[in-house]
């Protein structure tokens, strides 16, 4: 929200997100209920002309520009071997915590993360599947599309049980300065509804 209200363009808004993150480091609990739960964050921000990945580890952070196609964020570090912007001390860090050897490519998902970055597209999870959906339909993803795929429950995008799904956004945003931009934002919980 912050990024949205103090940048005019999808990079700068990276910016305001990232010296926040410096400056205050992650937020807090993300649970009502007395349980402990907390996690990192990732963004996917964009405007007219370009849009950016953002993903943070405490208070060290990646960014990959999009260059076309489709991306997606779900629950996981995905930002690997693309990195267009990063924390000053990101690699330093991770060698110093022997998690990368300094020889082999930076993988910012592999080192960051538990996750084996050769199987995010082909094992079964939230990432995948909204992977898969958007692919299905690249080059042709309208507004109504997007939001069947919010909406999905059979894939994990559209989560219920213990984690519920309590929100989503689709936005049309038209490269011709003289179109409007056009915001749908879920008013019920449940995305589905």
């Amino acid at each position: 929200r912050l990024g949205l209200e103090r940048a005019d363009t999808a990079e700068k808004a990276l910016s305001v997100i990232v010296d926040l993150l410096e400056k205050y480091g992650q937020g807090g609990n993300c649970m009502e209920s007395h349980m402990t739960f907390t996690y990192h964050n990732s963004f996917l921000i964009a405007d007219r002309k370009e849009a950016w990945v953002l993903e943070t580890s405490g208070k060290y952070w990646a960014a990959e520009k999009v260059e076309g196609g489709v991306r997606n964020i779900s629950n996981q570090l995905s930002i690997t071997t693309k990195i267009d912007r990063e924390h000053p001390e990101l690699k330093k860090y991770a060698r110093s915590n022997g998690w990368w050897d300094g020889e082999k490519e930076f993988d910012f998902a592999a080192t960051y993360s538990y996750v084996n970055t050769a199987r995010m597209t082909t094992s079964r999870g939230r990432y995948c599947e909204g992977y898969k959906l958007l692919n299905k339909h690249k080059g042709s993803i309208t507004s109504e599309i997007m939001m069947e795929i919010l909406r999905d429950k059979e894939s994990g995008i559209n989560m219920e049980g213990g984690f519920m799904t309590t929100g989503s956004m689709v936005s049309v945003l038209p490269q011709q300065p003289n179109l409007p931009c056009i915001h749908f934002f879920t008013g019920t919980p449940d995305p589905a509804r």
